[in-house]
């Protein structure tokens, strides 16, 4: 009996604080996305995490890290959860202050989230109400009572505890799904589908047949949609129209602006292929992708705002407050700087900055890549601090030499023989002239290259070696257009982006 009560206790605790959290969630639809209780905690926890720690997350589980992130933050709360209802249990009212507690911590969270109103306590109250009602409702079915002799009531209660707290268990999870669904179909998604595009009048020049090396395992040149990493620091993507986009230009400018989406259908639209690159990736690593862009000219834009002497930055922000500070003279150097709205022939993705983000060559997406961009400030670097600079990246970025291997996969076996190793390189604004393999420790050997599409995207590589058995080391390097060669020192991410020569052993036999 005694084993039973403690279990039925700790479901208890779960099940009211699920049931909590999935009415902090519809409330929020109500309100803001942002609102959320939970995803305002994680965007919390994503926005003060050590820097080792981000990175150890990135390193690790890459591109999915917001999912391991949510997914952790279920399990400790269920945790958290269980031992409310066991302490409810042996001594009112602990567990149900627990469950306040946590509509505190969603509270303050959504509260300091960049864009919040007085309004998104609402949804924390909401999910400290119904955890604390519903947590005490499940563990009344089972309090005896005979205060002299605490035990499970009669079997039917015991039913009846099994049944209330699975309907309740049903009802939250219908209610979040629901939550999710509703913000899922909502206009923006609609919007999107029916969005007629720019038609630029002139298009990008087309990519050679050559461009592409077209091996298997090999990254080809243009990457899907689907494909296209995806670092930011967003737990929920941002629903924003394009109907309701509206772009503030201020700060060092004689012309103060307001930009409407119709207002930008009425400039003149650019399409250019270019290679986006993150800092935090690490040697060799995924998070570098090429697309093809239809945009409005930054700069072209910032003439009509007549930037004032002594700007030296613009420093951008998302609507959801994430902020981003890029150099003027990067925007105004005749380099295809855009405000793009569209990506491989397809209105921008929700995830990649739908309605309108920024592209900027040459420059890592945390100095250059605002998506869901929405305001404009003339600045000076020593007047203002992004996001990420404020946490101890560097203030401008440029994008460093770089190359991989792409192919064959690292520890893996290979037969004896002739085997084609594959790769790709890159040096945005300068352009790869040479890429060379070593094998062991053996002499540096010239690759061939694709053809060269432009300087603002990468180039691919192969080599022909033939392969003798046993243990072997691939080495890369790349040389751009200025004559540097990449450095084998290792270096971190931080502040500016990794170096290094990549490598990868494999097995020959």
């Amino acid at each position: 009996m005694r084993v039973e009560r403690t279990v039925y206790a700790a479901v208890a605790g779960v099940v009211a604080v699920g049931a909590a959290l999935a009415a902090g969630e519809v409330v929020s639809l109500a309100i803001s996305a942002n609102s959320s209780p939970y995803f305002a905690v994680g965007s919390y926890l994503i926005d003060n995490a050590p820097e080792a720690v981000r990175q150890w997350a990135i390193r690790t589980f890459g591109t999915s890290d917001k999912t391991v992130l949510l997914a952790g933050m279920g399990v400790g709360i269920a945790v958290i959860a269980a031992v409310a209802g066991l302490l409810e249990r042996r001594r009112v009212p602990i567990g149900s202050a627990m469950t306040v507690i946590f509509a505190i911590v969603g509270a303050v969270a959504a509260t300091n989230r960049p864009t919040a109103e007085t309004s998104y306590v609402i949804p924390s109250i909401v999910s400290g109400v119904v955890g604390v009602l519903v947590l005490r409702a499940l563990l009344g079915f089972f309090r005896s009572t005979n205060k002299a002799d605490p035990t499970l009531v009669d079997g039917l209660s015991r039913r009846t505890f099994i049944s209330a707290a699975g309907s309740v268990a049903v009802v939250a999870a219908a209610v979040a799904f629901a939550g999710r669904q509703i913000a899922a179909a909502s206009d923006a998604i609609a919007e999107r589908r029916k969005l007629k595009l720019p038609v630029p009048k002139t298009r990008a020049e087309a990519i050679p047949a050559g461009a592409d090396v077209k091996i298997p395992e090999a990254t080809s040149f243009i990457t899907k949609n689907d494909d296209f990493y995806r670092i930011d620091t967003a737990l929920q993507v941002p629903k924003l129209k394009a109907a309701d986009w509206e772009l503030r230009i201020h700060g060092m400018v004689e012309n103060e602006l307001r930009l409407t989406w119709d207002d930008l259908m009425g400039m003149e639209p650019i399409e250019r292929v270019i290679t986006m690159t993150c800092v935090s990736n690490q040697v060799g690593g995924p998070l570098a992708s090429n697309a093809t862009w239809i945009g409005y000219p930054i700069k072209s834009i910032l003439e009509k705002a007549k930037v004032k002497p002594g700007a030296d930055m613009l420093f951008s922000t998302s609507v959801d407050g994430w902020t981003c500070g890029t150099p003027l003279q990067e925007l105004t150097d005749g380099r295809d700087a855009m405000l793009a709205v569209s990506m491989n022939g397809e209105p921008l993705p929700l995830e990649h900055g739908y309605p309108v983000r920024q592209v900027v060559p040459g420059l890592y997406g945390f100095v250059s890549g605002t998506k869901w961009v929405v305001d404009w400030k003339v600045t000076t670097f020593d007047k203002d601090e992004a996001y990420w600079t404020k946490r101890g990246w560097g203030a401008k970025a440029p994008i460093k030499t770089a190359s991989r291997i792409d192919r064959p996969a690292g520890l893996s076996q290979q037969p004896a023989g002739e085997i084609v190793i594959a790769g790709t390189a890159w040096a945005q604004r300068r352009g790869i002239a040479k890429v060379e393999v070593r094998i062991d420790n053996g002499p540096w050997e010239v690759a061939t290259l694709a053809d060269e599409y432009s300087i603002d995207t990468w180039r691919q590589w192969t080599y022909k070696w033939q392969a003798t058995k046993g243990q072997h080391t691939i080495t890369c390097r790349a040389t751009d257009k200025t004559g540097a060669t990449q450095t084998e020192k290792r270096t971190t991410p931080i502040p500016g982006g990794a170096t290094g020569w990549h490598n990868r052993v494999l097995t020959i036999v």
